[in-house]
């Protein structure tokens, strides 16, 4: 009986004690649950998911009709809640990156604007900052009769912004790959150039080689007639906007407010990894002569980036998850279309599980990403 003795297999007796209770706590609530739903002849499992939703969904990035599955209308508010989660954190990324910036400035207006930006929107929960950006595009601008004829085809009012689309009319297909086959040369360009130019020291013209090859295909496509184009161009009705591409209120409200959080999050994050690089870094770039923006931008910020990327998990994590504050406003996210199949429905246990699966695989996803890029991004010790 020496093995038991042995620290690591008591160890991983423990652990496999623990997932067997965990399990077995699981297992018995999911029983006495499906008994008890049985005992109301409340229907369980997911065959509603084939069945037609029946209703309409105001915001789509996918098609969608109210004829289609509960599981079409599922998809619907995923990619509504990955569209308007993605583009925030992006933007509030790049905004946040200036502002932390700001805060470090020798200019005392400029740091203190920074940081009343910061505090401002750090200490006021963002669902008060959600109410208040839709109700002034509500307030503030025109009803739809009225709407603001900004440029040819571009009209504003209190249902949103609507601008003329741009649609593959033929050869989508092709013009999809030949994108994807363009992006593809341009980052395989792209890291050849950077090892050519850390290998030589000069620089190759390696970004507009690969911004070539991004945009030629495309264009060549498009010289050759293999693929075409169409425009939807917006007309005014006596009561609303017909065609085109509607920016709806909903989204600009969701997307203004969870972009301006997660950019005053990014600001507190960059300043902090500023703030660790030591002084001796600053004078060395400044012996050189360079000038501090550059000293910033070529020095400072390349190695604060490895203490930056830790922190800046947890915030993409959480504008994920405060996306399903979009209920408040009546965007169509996740949480909102799975509200309605609730009620349509009554299978509130299965439908729970589905976005609750939606938000964990999302948040695994991004830690699984970010994780990769810290790692490609650490320093290596030899």
């Amino acid at each position: 009986m020496s093995f038991l003795n042995d620290m690591r297999f008591r160890a991983f007796c423990y652990q496999i004690g623990a997932i067997g209770l965990v399990v077995a706590v699981a297992w018995t609530m999911f029983a006495t649950a499906s008994d008890n739903l049985a005992k109301q002849n409340i229907a369980t499992g997911f065959g509603f998911l084939a069945r037609q939703a029946g209703f309409v969904i105001s915001e789509t990035a996918i098609t969608y009709q109210p004829t289609d599955s509960i599981a079409r209308a599922i998809l619907v508010g995923i990619v509504n809640t990955v569209k308007v989660s993605l583009l925030a954190a992006i933007l509030g990324t790049v905004l946040g990156l200036f502002v932390g910036v700001a805060r470090m400035s020798r200019n005392p207006l400029l740091a203190r604007l920074a940081l009343a930006y910061v505090e401002a929107l750090r200490n006021v929960p963002l669902l008060l900052y959600l109410f208040l950006w839709y109700s002034l595009i509500i307030m503030v601008f025109p009803p739809v009769k009225q709407a603001l004829n900004i440029l040819p085809g571009v009209y504003l009012s209190n249902s949103g912004l609507v601008l003329p689309a741009v649609f593959v009319e033929n050869g989508a297909a092709i013009f999809a790959l030949f994108i994807c086959a363009g992006f593809a040369a341009a980052i395989l360009i792209g890291r050849i150039s950077q090892q050519r130019r850390l290998a030589t020291g000069k620089s190759n013209h390696g970004t507009v080689i690969a911004c070539l090859a991004l945009l030629v295909p495309p264009l060549l496509l498009w010289m050759l007639g293999l693929v075409s184009f169409g425009w939807d161009i917006p007309q005014a009705g006596r009561f609303r906007l017909t065609g085109g591409l509607h920016v709806r209120p909903e989204f600009v409200a969701l997307l203004f407010g969870l972009l301006l959080s997660v950019s005053a999050s990014v600001a507190e994050i960059v300043r902090a990894g500023i703030q660790a690089i030591g002084p001796g870094q600053w004078e060395a770039a400044a012996a050189l002569g360079l000038h501090r923006s550059r000293v910033v931008r070529l020095v400072v910020l390349p190695q604060a980036l490895r203490l930056i990327i830790p922190p800046l998990t947890n915030t993409y994590l959480t504008v994920f998850k405060n996306s399903s504050l979009a209920i408040a406003i009546g965007y169509p996210d996740l949480v909102m279309v799975s509200n309605t199949v609730m009620n349509q429905t009554g299978q509130a246990i299965e439908t729970i599980a589905i976005f609750m699966g939606v938000y964990l695989s999302l948040s695994i996803a991004i830690s699984l990403t970010m994780n990769w890029y810290n790692a490609r991004v650490a320093l290596k010790e030899r």
